[in-house]
């Protein structure tokens, strides 16, 4: 099995496909969010840094989950309405997934191995649990749900000034 992750692929809320290989030289930050969470004006951050960052090469992506006190517990349609109007969010938003459990999504799977969270754990605790991918498709950092979106600059901007 590969490292990186190129070999998945998923689905965004308007039904296309995405293959994670076409997202091969760009900085990938990987968020599970959530519309009725505590965490959820971090969707402003998000946007905030994909704003700064999209033309040097970052995408955020969105993944709606309904696993943490079901605080997502809208239609696809409905959750991309919600953070368009409320957070103006222009970054890419995904189906609905799962990324805990037996219907746990290959790509969280994956990141959840590649990353794993204190002491080692391969669970995602809650909403907002973030993911940093290299230009390669490696996954090479996992943020908390408390850790702010502007918290990642200096992480994103080594990313996006590697070779």
């Amino acid at each position: 099995m590969t490292n990186n992750i190129y070999q998945f692929h998923a689905t965004l809320n308007n039904g296309q496909e995405i293959k994670f290989e076409d997202y091969a030289g760009k900085v990938l930050l990987i968020v599970n969010t959530a519309s009725k969470c505590g965490f959820t004006p971090q969707y402003e951050g998000l946007q905030e840094i994909y704003a700064q960052y999209q033309e040097q090469g970052l995408m955020v992506l969105g993944f709606p989950c309904d696993q943490f006190g079901h605080q997502e517990p809208g239609s696809d349609s409905e959750i991309e309405q919600f953070c368009s109007l409320k957070f103006n969010v222009k970054f890419p938003l995904f189906k609905k997934i799962e990324v805990n459990g037996d219907n746990t999504h290959p790509l969280y799977a994956h990141l959840k191995t590649a990353a794993p969270g204190i002491l080692r754990s391969k669970g995602i605790k809650w909403n907002f649990t973030k993911f940093l991918v290299d230009k390669h498709g490696n996954v090479t950092k996992r943020y908390a749900s408390t850790t702010k979106p502007a918290e990642l600059s200096g992480d994103i901007e080594a990313l996006l000034n590697e070779a």
